[in-house]
């Protein structure tokens, strides 16, 4: 009797667990319903109290992009003529990690040409959205919607006014550095080197708060970025170009290094040779390229980059 028992509570526990589905359901009546609570969910954005984080956002990368190209004016920055390689220094470095044009050879010594500010900040663009929750942007639309920087389409989604002139004309990528930086002293440098370096951290950690409550998506095969609540179905993706998925892109979650991406480059350490060898490519540190631009004018680096840098790391031996 108490077998029988415990096994009807056994089953009927599965049946009170189990979710039942009507085979009769009709979605064209659910439709309306699932649009009106998108549009009852805007009217929590943007949220008040994050403003005043948007406009900080725009105002420390637009610090950024002058501190960037001041000190770009007094070391020099090589670019690869084939890949997105970069490296800080008068001459470029011999280590065979080039990939080619368009990937057609690898493990090429790269080809050095002068770099700019783009090397050092790779922009990052968008679609600009009229509204954040609206209809989601179609092939056909692409071109109906201007393209602007993914960190400023963040930050006008997050409540900074676009209209605001103390903001909005600082939010150009065409900043230029302070004039005549190839006259200003070591000590001036460092000033300049250590605001730019606690501009780049203050951007990242403001754009990662937003992150949090704004969504943001990216392509998982390649670096198109979509801030909004869905991703757009403009076939833009080249990873399918050969076959006949028609360029559509696969979206996940966007994080910080998707909307600000860091943009490792070999460092030269102090106990390394002039000009970094292939043989000794394992000894070498990496470094994000604005932290070794301003480490180079003598920023104070943080602690949370030093193993990646190999401060004290072993020098290569001699072949």
């Amino acid at each position: 009797m108490a077998l029988r028992k415990k096994l009807c509570f056994d089953v009927l526990g599965e049946m009170i667990g189990r979710r039942f589905y009507s085979s009769k359901l009709d979605l064209k009546k659910l439709r309306p319903m699932i649009l009106k609570r998108i549009e009852n969910r805007a009217k929590d954005y943007p949220v008040r109290d994050l403003v005043p984080l948007a406009e900080q956002v725009l105002q420390t990368r637009a610090l950024l992009i002058q501190g960037v190209s001041t000190l770009i004016k007094v070391f020099p920055v090589q670019a690869c003529k084939f890949c997105p390689e970069v490296f800080i220094g008068e001459k470029g470095h011999l280590i065979q990690t080039c990939c080619g044009y368009r990937r057609r050879s690898k493990n090429r010594v790269h080809e050095w040409v002068s770099g700019g500010l783009n090397d050092i900040l790779a922009p990052v663009e968008a679609f600009h959205l009229h509204r954040m929750f609206q209809h989601v942007i179609e092939h056909n639309q692409r071109f109906d919607f201007d393209r602007v920087p993914a960190v400023v389409e963040l930050c006008w989604q997050a409540g900074a006014d676009p209209n605001d002139e103390s903001l909005y004309s600082r939010t150009r990528d065409n900043v230029g550095g302070v004039d005549g930086a190839e006259c200003l002293s070591r000590e001036e440098l460092r000033v300049i080197a250590n605001g730019t370096l606690k501009a780049w951290e203050m951007l990242r950690s403001g754009v990662e708060r937003l992150l949090l409550v704004y969504p943001a998506k990216v392509c998982k095969h390649c670096s198109e970025v979509h801030v909004g609540p869905s991703g757009h179905k403009a076939q833009l993706c080249g990873v399918f170009k050969y076959e006949s998925w028609r360029g559509a892109h696969f979206w996940k979650k966007a994080v910080v290094d998707d909307l600000v991406p860091q943009k490792r480059v070999w460092r030269r350490r102090p106990q390394d040779p002039l000009v970094l060898l292939n043989e000794g490519r394992d000894y070498y540190g990496h470094a994000p390229a604005v932290v070794d631009l301003c480490s180079q004018a003598g920023a104070v680096v943080p602690t949370k980059y030093f193993c990646m840098m190999k401060f004290q790391g072993l020098s290569a031996p001699h072949v």
